[in-house]
């Protein structure tokens, strides 16, 4: 099926984001997405067009908003000041990532193995979890597999889950299994939650602490007011922004505009280093 996208997206630079550790790109520039048990297989084509591999219904009624379609990020853009440099950069970089709508198990279990890992060591992790208790989804490119339920990870012993690569994050994972699928936690509840009491309730998980708990929010629940500060977001609003943070001054864009910062930072290391219109910045604040 042939689709238009005529706002900002990059299906190179989502899957590079930090947002979702699944995606695979094939060498005929083919990119897989997988949330669940559903799976998408999409190609640029030209300009504006892609081609993928679902039915109209299907991406009418979930990849639609997985990828966030309903919402303009090239005005969000147009709204941060040119006198921010720092962001007016990264925004051009990041040009065409988007905040998926993901699954808030996967989420809540992605982003506690997160923790002290880099991206590539998150992504095999996340495989190994998923090739060894979910359940086969066989396509016409390959054999994947679904992101485990809580069913299928309840009892298992933590040394098993050492196993997938999941080091001193073990009893943090088990804990999150034991509460979701007991029902001590709702996860499809907390999307009638208010952003404050919804980080409250993630964070009474073991190892689940605010940066976490933002990032759940965020790509699980679209929670786009919120900006999730980690290592890279705190060194940036103290070099390039003297401590003041950015992002709340975007309102619902504040997500997004953190994301940007995020991709910048991941993908231009040296530049990054560098002062980005601190003066400018300081007549500002």
């Amino acid at each position: 099926m042939q689709i238009t996208i005529q706002d900002d997206f990059n299906l190179e630079k989502i899957s590079n984001s930090g947002q979702c550790f699944r995606v695979k790109r094939f060498e005929n520039g083919m990119y897989r997405f997988i949330c669940e048990n559903r799976f998408l297989y999409i190609r640029h084509r030209e300009g504006p067009h892609y081609e993928v591999d679902c039915s109209p219904k299907h991406w009418h009624n979930f990849w639609y908003d997985y990828f966030d379609l309903g919402r303009n990020y090239r005005n969000i853009r147009k709204t941060i000041p040119p006198e921010d440099v720092c962001l007016t950069e990264a925004a051009l970089a990041g040009k065409g990532i988007r905040i998926l709508r993901q699954n808030p198990w996967e989420m809540l279990i992605t982003f506690i193995i997160s923790q002290r890992k880099s991206i590539p060591a998150i992504k095999h992790a996340v495989e190994l979890l998923s090739s060894g208790f979910g359940d086969p989804i066989h396509t016409d490119h390959e054999t994947v597999y679904g992101f485990p339920d809580p069913q299928h990870l309840l009892g298992l012993s933590e040394d098993k889950l050492r196993q997938c690569g999941l080091g001193y994050r073990a009893p943090y994972i088990r804990d999150a299994v034991t509460k979701v699928a007991l029902g001590h936690i709702d996860l499809d509840q907390l999307h009638e939650y208010q952003d404050t009491d919804l980080l409250d309730t993630l964070k009474t998980v073991c190892g689940v602490g605010n940066k976490v708990a933002g990032c759940i929010s965020l790509f699980a629940y679209g929670r786009t007011a919120l900006a999730p500060v980690d290592t890279w977001i705190s060194r940036t609003i103290d070099e390039k922004y003297h401590g003041v943070n950015p992002f709340p001054q975007y309102g619902n864009a504040a997500g997004i505009m953190q994301q940007y910062i995020f991709y910048y930072a991941q993908t231009h290391k040296q530049e990054f280093s560098k002062s980005h219109g601190r003066k400018n910045y300081e007549k500002q604040a």
